[in-house]
């Protein structure tokens, strides 16, 4: 099985970017992020710093766009030619009717498009590194980036050359050869660019170089995965041109899955956001023994009044999900009498105690036993008044619907903040689940296929 799956996905690979329309669109997408850097200025913001600031927060939102739609484009179009053309002329019996497992065929069929997604994502990400160390040309007086332009363009038309030298004399397939060069040429020469100066000196590569961008898009590679995943199962029955618009229904719909899911999913409203975070008397961090108390600074005064005896939830988003503390019965009792709130019978629960001024309450976490947390409140996460409610239905359909928001780092990048790896490993485990769930649903729709 191993051996056909191998040889499956590397038919399925070479058949990708044997296609004109791969190269193409490779090639289109370095050509509409080269004319980006002229049309994406009066960003403002020139004043913030970070590896993107200013005018270039527009062009990498720009270009992100761009290859985000480029790679859809792809995994549609070499889905549905590696699949369904397949089908269409019968040209899967060859396969099929071998011993090889339906499944098999698929699994197979998926990887060799990934890869050529793959190898069409690394020039595609290059040229939009070459388009940020260029910048955008805000003023008729900017120069341009000569030494950006010129490798670039040096890496395109090398490998343009080299593929068309190895057509005409050797009848090698020209898209194969120029896709295959351009993705280590592309890498190669921005390597190169990171050492030389807008004006032809040596410099360090480190001013230049934007790990969280790469970061970024990285985890978009991963979004363009998914999407070949989904293209790969809709192509097991769909002809291609059916196949491209439910990609597209798709595609359009895993962007708007928090505004027609997701807000329905999680129900809940923060009362304020924590600023200030202080301990009175206590022994420890953790906010876990019974009696423990903090006063808490909100950032502006909370929308609803608060007053003792209130619950008080916390957690990191304003929709009440991932919220730090499980619900816990409202609060009955006097708080006067302080030590029938922690005796052995006291239901645990964190409860404000009181209230300081418009912005300062304190909380305390009372009963017997203390009420678990995961972690304490901390600065800029949410305050609720009432644990959050869940909606089935909209859980269900947001759960089902691939988030493609989930794979969108930009606001990261522009704001400064550096994405931890361990949230870019939930996102590739998000993905792999994904990517798991519709190659499934591939292999169903395909073992009750008539393909003869």
């Amino acid at each position: 099985m191993p051996s056909q799956l191998l040889a499956i996905a590397r038919t399925a690979f070479i058949e990708g970017i044997r296609q004109p329309v791969f190269l193409l669109v490779i090639l289109l997408s370095g050509l509409l992020l080269f004319f980006t850097t002229w049309n994406t200025g009066f960003a403002m913001g020139y004043e913030e710093t970070g590896e993107v600031s200013g005018d270039n927060k527009l062009l990498l939102d720009v270009g992100m766009a761009t290859i985000f739609v480029c790679g859809m484009l792809l995994a549609a179009f070499v889905a549905t030619s590696v699949i369904s053309r397949e089908i269409e002329n019968k040209t899967v019996l060859t396969v099929v009717s071998k011993p090889v497992p339906r499944p098999v065929l698929i699994v197979g069929k998926y990887f060799g498009i990934a890869g050529a997604i793959l190898m069409a994502m690394i020039p595609m990400i290059a040229f939009l590194m070459f388009a940020l160390r260029h910048g955008v040309m805000s003023t008729a007086a900017d120069d341009p980036d000569i030494p950006a332009l010129s490798f670039s363009a040096g890496a395109v038309l090398l490998a343009v050359a080299a593929a068309a030298w190895c057509n005409f004399f050797y009848g090698w397939s020209f898209p194969q050869v120029a896709v295959v060069l351009l993705a280590p040429l592309s890498v190669v020469s921005y390597l190169a660019v990171l050492l030389v100066s807008k004006h032809w000196t040596w410099q360090p590569p480190g001013p230049d170089f934007k790990p969280q961008v790469l970061v970024a898009c990285a985890s978009l590679t991963l979004a363009v995965l998914v999407m070949t995943a989904v293209a790969t199962a809709v192509s097991t029955r769909l002809s291609q041109v059916m196949t491209i618009v439910v990609c597209f229904g798709i595609f359009v719909g895993s962007l708007l899955s928090n505004y027609l899911f997701g807000r329905h999913a999680f129900k809940n409203s923060p009362v304020a956001t924590i600023a200030l975070v202080e301990r009175l008397g206590m022994t420890s961090e953790s906010f876990t023994t019974p009696g423990d108390s903090l006063k808490l600074t909100f950032e502006l005064p909370p929308k609803t009044t608060l007053k003792p005896g209130d619950s008080f939830y916390y957690g990191p988003v304003p929709n009440g999900a991932a919220m730090y503390v499980s619900e816990f019965a409202p609060f009955a009792g006097d708080l006067s009498k302080s030590e029938s709130l922690l005796n052995a019978a006291a239901p645990p629960g964190i409860f404000v105690t009181e209230v300081s001024g418009d912005r300062t309450v304190t909380i305390r976490n009372l009963g017997g036993r203390a009420q678990p947390v995961i972690k304490p409140p901390a600065p800029g996460d949410y305050a609720f008044l009432e644990p959050t409610r869940l909606g089935p239905v909209a859980l269900t359909l947001w759960a089902a619907n691939p988030n493609m928001q989930c794979f969108w780092l930009l606001d990261a990048v522009t704001q400064n903040t550096r994405v931890p790896p361990v949230h870019l490993g939930l996102i590739a485990l998000y993905a792999l689940l994904e990517i798991a769930a519709f190659l499934c649903l591939g292999v169903v729709l395909f073992q009750g296929r008539d393909v003869g």
